[in-house]
């Protein structure tokens, strides 16, 4: 039996990147899954590849209206909901503090913020007469270490992490499980900083991180997937409150062929042994 057989989800952003990867691995495991996001064209595209297992609906996280609409329309098509993927983002406002305009700093915790808490607040009630769901939030590491991104998109990370732990011991006497993904690099049009890059700019990015990272590479939109269909599925039932970090090593440290020659011994340093041991 598939992991998500006969679950529904809702999976904002899914129209690319994480989230498109997410959706498609949700229907691989059986879910019926509603792609929620504002880029309609690509939206409609995936839900249309994918047949009676997916449907799109424009939605803008920042507004309340559209996201409870989403929740509505999930229960009215497919008459429940197992699981909401917070997943919709971007990279938030750029530059020094002293640059950063009001506007821009609204803007941020509108999207990755207020996106979260209202996905959250709509997805609870339809959960709780169910008695069961899990709610999957997209943080960072940003949210655990600054200095991976700008100031702002750390700090709404952070709060992300933090607003997950925090609802995570409300929604458990229901039932709910409440977590969140901390992805690190990963090859999606966010990390590149373009909305429209191209295949080749993708793997450019690749070449160019690689050597950072203990594993080698950095991360496919996939492996961020995975992680959501395990907090999704079953598999993971007593994991709630949990920032699960899915980054290949990075927030772990430096790759240890890139640390100092006296930590790694290049060139047979001993360690000092006091006389007499």
């Amino acid at each position: 039996m598939k992991r998500l057989e006969d679950r529904v989800a809702i999976i904002t952003g899914g129209a690319s990147g994480i989230g498109a990867a997410s959706v498609r691995l949700f229907v691989a495991e059986g879910a019926r899954v509603l792609i929620a996001d504002m880029q309609e064209e690509k939206g409609r595209a995936i839900a249309a590849e994918l047949g009676e297992a997916a449907a799109f609906r424009k939605v803008d996280v920042t507004r309340e209206d559209d996201v409870k609409g989403a929740v509505d329309e999930a229960m009215s098509r497919w008459g429940r909901l197992d699981c909401m993927f917070n997943n919709a983002g971007f990279g938030g406002a750029l530059g020094p503090i002293e640059s950063t305009s009001v506007e821009d700093f609204d803007m941020t915790f509108d999207v990755l913020l207020k996106g979260v808490f209202l996905g959250i607040k709509h997805a609870a009630p339809a959960m709780k007469k169910r008695g069961s769901g899990s709610i999957v939030n997209t943080a960072s590491v940003a949210g655990l270490q600054t200095g991976y991104a700008p100031h702002l998109y750390s700090v709404a990370k952070a709060a992300v992490i933090h607003l997950t732990r925090s609802v995570s011991l409300e929604l458990g006497d229901s039932g709910i499980r409440v977590n969140c993904i901390c992805p690190g690099v990963i090859a999606t049009p966010l990390a590149a900083g373009r909305p429209e890059v191209t295949d080749s700019g993708l793997m450019k990015m690749r070449a160019a991180l690689a050597q950072g990272q203990a594993l080698g590479r950095i991360g496919d939109p996939e492996d961020i997937g995975r992680a959501a269909v395990w907090l999704a599925s079953d598999e993971s039932s007593f994991v709630t409150g949990h920032a699960m970090v899915v980054d290949g090593g990075a927030f772990a440290g430096r790759p240890w062929s890139k640390q100092a020659d006296w930590i790694t011994q290049k060139h047979e340093i001993r360690m000092y042994r006091p006389k007499g041991r």
